[in-house]
């Protein structure tokens, strides 16, 4: 698959460079795996040759060998001996680009935990020694969420405050995963681009996996994603693990918990069988993989709480791949494609709700976008999205099939909304539905 979108990424990066040509920069670009960092960094530097250093886990010395004749390669200088640690290259680079301006990429930069931990304060000093005279492009990306921002945002850490940028790398937004589909397949059915959202989220590696392999209409995508040889199969577990560590199994339940529906603390406690609150507030502030979802303009920040798996794809992962792992230990391929194909329906149109709320973030129209549901549970408004520049609201249904849409009720809902809350009393009100036939 070509390379898609990240027009802003990419003169972010380049504009980033440029800046370098007069004062070092320090960018740090996050995102989780498969999300597409690396290819979105070797495009924006395509034109002109960079140094890339991969931290891989083996030993020290064994990487600077390899960095070295990167370096060689790269800037066409010779190699400055045999050096044994990263510190005395990177002090050589930094030296150096003090008369040479050019960019140095570090990928995977979190790894130096597992190769040398010192790495990260010998560079601190470095940087500090040469920043003001430097004029190096520095660009670091990792995929390991928590161990980046341990990195970079825990105040006792080295290189806390050192970064001049920090870029967070997002899945496809609706627009892209709609020319991606028309490039793939001209005649594409608005199902098959609601089955490439629900079965990738717009996750750069798994949209070109299932557009690289001809599977671009739902049943050939579950038959892709679900087969003896698809690396779909382990991704949760290939990403997730090591991102919990020794506790990753009770961080598993609950997400499988929340991708299956059960979405309050007390119903994933009656499932756990034990308190679970602060690996929620984990999940959500150090992982990033859950959001704590309230009813819009709801007062209390304890109560009538959800949570959501913000990741489409492990929504997908957990509530199949998880669940059903022991289908999958028996190779019964057939049996778990059958069981995707029984509950696709319910489970798209969930996403479905997802990818009209993605939508209206990507118009820029409107200042609030949320849901609102009762305490009880009764009444459920799918999206509601305010204008509060021209007083606008519109409340929204939205169900898979457009016959399937009550406005009458969804004035209901809104009525209750309203009265609940007492907002948007001057505001001009809309109502609308939305199903497949408006993607």
């Amino acid at each position: 698959m070509k390379f898609y979108d990240r027009e802003q990424e990419l003169v972010f990066l380049r504009e980033t460079r440029d800046a370098a040509g007069k004062v070092a920069r320090f960018t740090v670009v996050t995102g989780r795996r498969r999300i597409g960092k690396t290819t979105l960094i070797r495009e924006a530097y395509k034109d002109v040759p960079f140094v890339y250093f991969f931290v891989a886990r083996k030993a020290e010395s064994d990487l600077c060998e390899v960095y070295q004749e990167e370096i060689s390669e790269k800037l066409d200088i010779p190699t400055l001996g045999s050096s044994r640690h990263f510190r005395d290259i990177f002090r050589y680079l930094m030296q150096l680009s003090q008369t040479k301006s050019f960019t140095l990429v570090i990928d995977e930069f979190q790894d130096f935990f597992r190769v040398n931990k010192a790495v990260y304060s010998e560079m601190q000093d470095i940087w500090d020694e040469y920043e003001k005279t430097s004029k190096i492009n520095l660009v670091v990306c990792g995929s390991i969420y928590s161990l980046m921002q341990k990195i970079f945002k825990h105040k006792k850490e080295p290189l806390y405050g050192r970064h001049t940028a920090e870029l967070r790398v997002k899945p496809f937004k609706p627009s892209v995963m709609k020319q991606i589909m028309a490039d793939a397949k001209p005649d594409y059915t608005k199902e098959d681009l609601l089955a490439l959202f629900t079965f990738t989220g717009g996750v750069a590696k798994y949209v070109s996996q299932l557009v690289d392999g001809g599977a671009l209409d739902k049943d050939s995508m579950i038959r892709h994603i679900v087969s003896s040889n698809s690396t779909f199969l382990n991704e949760g577990k290939n990403n997730l693990i090591e991102e919990f560590g020794k506790d990753y199994g009770i961080y598993f339940s609950i997400l499988s918990c929340i991708a299956r529906g059960k979405n309050t603390r007390s119903e994933i406690e009656d499932v756990i069988g034990k308190e679970v609150g602060g690996y929620l507030t984990n999940l959500a502030e150090e992982y990033e993989l859950i959001s704590k979802r309230q009813p819009l303009f709801e007062k209390s920040g304890n109560k009538n709480v959800r949570y959501e798996l913000d990741d489409v794809f492990y929504s997908f992962w957990f509530r199949f791949i998880f669940k059903y792992s022991y289908i999958i230990e028996i190779e019964n391929y057939a049996k778990l494609q059958e069981i995707i194909e029984r509950d696709y329906s319910t489970f798209s149109g969930l996403m479905l709700e997802r990818y009209f709320h993605r939508v209206a973030q990507e118009s820029g129209e409107f200042t609030r976008i949320g849901r609102w549901w009762d305490r009880r549970g009764e009444n459920e408004i799918d999206m509601i999205a305010a204008d509060d520049l021209e007083k606008r609201v519109t409340f929204y249904e939205v169900k898979r099939q457009a016959e399937e849409i009550s406005i009458g009720v969804l004035k209901q809902k809104a009525e209750m909304m309203l009265q609940a809350t007492h907002e948007y009393k001057k505001y001009e009100i809309a109502y609308k539905g939305l199903s497949m036939e408006e993607m």
